[in-house]
């Protein structure tokens, strides 16, 4: 994997630009659409009104998408300018650039826009260089490795929650070596499993001492994110799965979240009426992880060749948990029946009618009176967390 520096703060707000004028030529082409729709005249009889109505409305639509053009490229001028000031700019837009690329992150991939995120392995907020030298300054001591895998529109440094991290905590207590996974959350999961996977196999490598033991501590996607990387690395024979001991999943959606779920039933309703049926592309903004979370697809077949947004039931055929790992599911409630909010008790701890993944009982724990976010700053779910892995 080639490793791209890293897009500075003007870049990412003319890819925020970009991405701004390619949304409004999205919409300006969705009402052309509406607009011949209903200005067509009856469907019964053909539309009779249908290119009359192309015709006239032509001129208007077409000035629209010249004005966004220029206003695009006149912004990337304009940002040029204000470089000094902009890289002054406040923490904040990790955040922002975060929910951006969960929301539409493999958009932002495939059209090269700086704002996608580029998967990187991370201490202290900093991009680890993996070669023996760095990681021998980086880590003088210690033999064992906490990777951790953060969720949907989320970045590392937001394991940092209401004062406590439990990798640095974990770090203090019981001597684990913390480093984070940073990716962008937009993508398919098994495309970030399998990149997950080669970093991985890099950091193994170039560690400048033997292992103990890998461990990995994941919240909500990235449960999804790890269990597919383990999966391309037992097809590939990687050595990294080898040391791989633990794996936690803290509110991960094994079998998918309901939201996602009604989503999916927004586009199919919008699409009842031929009048409405333009604006179901608004509904498909949604990015391939977020559709991803509809089942908790893990493998390239549970997406490939087919129309993420068709309500065609769930593709998943049976994925186990990696073999000789020990493997802990952490679930959420806020009270009966009702989950974390995001990811049912059910799916978080991997039970279904025909897919269970089978975590033994005594490995399963709900956190109660505990929301998903709050996964990452509860005390109890610390305290189990420190419970598992000092075994």
């Amino acid at each position: 994997m080639t490793k791209k520096k890293p897009a500075s703060l003007v870049e990412q707000l003319r890819g925020a630009t970009r991405l701004a004028v390619e949304a409004t030529r999205s919409v300006t082409d969705l009402v052309e659409k509406m607009h011949h729709t209903i200005g067509g005249g009856p469907e019964l009889l053909g539309q009779p009104l249908l290119e009359v109505t192309r015709l006239l409305s032509a001129p208007t639509y077409g000035t629209i998408r010249g004005v966004t053009k220029l206003v695009g490229a006149g912004l990337d001028l304009a940002l040029a300018q204000l470089q000094p000031m902009l890289e002054a700019a406040g923490s904040d837009r990790g955040t922002i650039i975060a929910v951006l690329n969960g929301v539409m992150g493999d958009y932002l991939a495939a059209t090269n826009n700086p704002l996608a995120i580029q998967m990187q392995l991370r201490s202290g907020g900093v991009a680890l260089e993996l070669n023996r030298e760095a990681l021998q300054a980086q880590f003088p001591k210690g033999d064992r490795l906490l990777l951790l895998v953060h969720g949907s529109s989320m970045d590392d440094l937001q394991w940092l929650r209401r004062g406590h991290d439990h990798g640095a905590a974990l770090a203090r207590e019981l001597g684990f070596i913390p480093i984070y996974l940073r990716y962008n959350s937009g993508r398919h999961v098994s495309e970030n499993g399998r990149d997950f996977a080669a970093l991985l196999e890099q950091l193994v490598a170039a560690f400048p001492r033997p292992l103990a033991e890998v461990v990995l501590l994941t919240h909500s996607m990235g449960g999804l994110v790890a269990r597919s990387a383990c999966h391309v690395a037992e097809e590939e024979h990687q050595a990294w799965r080898k040391q791989l001991r633990t794996l936690v999943t803290l509110g991960t959606p094994h079998h998918g979240s309901p939201l996602e779920r009604g989503g999916n039933w927004i586009d199919v309703l919008l699409e009842v009426s031929r009048y409405s049926a333009p604006l179901a592309k608004l509904g498909q903004l949604r990015s391939a992880g977020v559709t991803d979370l509809r089942y908790g697809n893990v493998l390239d077949a549970h997406w490939a060749g087919a129309d993420r947004f068709a309500n065609a039931g769930d593709p998943r055929g049976a994925l186990s948990l990696p073999q000789g790992v020990q493997c802990f599911a952490i679930a959420a409630s806020l009270g009966p029946g009702r989950g974390d909010g995001l990811v049912p008790v059910d799916s978080a701890l991997g039970r279904h009618e025909t897919l269970t993944l089978g975590f033994p009982e005594s490995h399963q724990w709900i956190a109660q009176k505990t929301s998903h976010l709050d996964l990452l700053s509860s005390a109890e779910v610390y305290a189990k967390l420190k419970q598992v892995l000092s075994g």
